[in-house]
C-alpha cells in the first residue's frame, strides 16, 4: 500500500501580478522551488487564505531571486496580487517509509523570501 504524504510545503508567499492568458500555471521563484525540492511541472496544491480557494495546477519556474509567485491563466480568478497562499506538494509513500517521511517546510516574509525551513509539523495544542 501506498499513502499519499505532504512532501513539500512553501508557507504563506504573497501572490504577484499574473497573466490571464499565460499558458502556464503557477510561477515560483527558483530560490523557493528548490528550498521545497519542488519541481517544473510538478502538481502543486494552492490554498489561499485570503478567499479559502482552493485548487490544483503545476509548478513553473519563476526567475530566481525575484519572489514571483504568480498565479497564471484561469487559476487567475481564484487568487488576486497580494493575497496570502500556500503551495504544497504531495508524495506516494510506500507503507514502510511512512514513519520515517519528513517534509520539506519553506517559511518566507511578505517579500517572498525563504526565512526558515524544518521538517515537521508540530503538533497542534488545542
Amino acid at each position: 500500500m501506498f499513502r499519499a504524504l505532504l512532501k513539500s510545503k512553501i508557507h504563506r508567499v504573497t501572490a504577484t501580478p499574473s497573466e490571464l492568458h499565460h499558458q502556464g500555471s503557477c510561477a515560483i521563484d527558483e530560490n523557493l522551488l528548490d528550498a521545497a525540492g519542488i519541481v517544473e511541472h510538478e502538481q502543486i496544491h494552492v490554498w489561499n487564505i485570503a478567499n479559502d480557494e482552493r485548487f490544483v495546477t503545476y509548478a513553473m519556474k519563476g526567475k530566481r531571486g525575484t519572489g514571483t509567485i504568480s498565479v497564471n491563466g484561469s487559476a487567475t480568478h481564484r487568487a488576486a496580487v497580494g493575497d496570502v497562499v500556500i503551495i504544497a506538494a504531495f508524495a506516494q509513500a510506500p507503507e514502510q517509509e511512512v514513519s520515517g517521511f519528513k517534509p520539506k517546510l519553506i517559511f518566507a516574509h511578505e517579500a517572498n523570501r525563504q526565512l526558515s525551513s524544518r521538517n515537521f509539523v508540530p503538533v497542534q495544542q488545542s
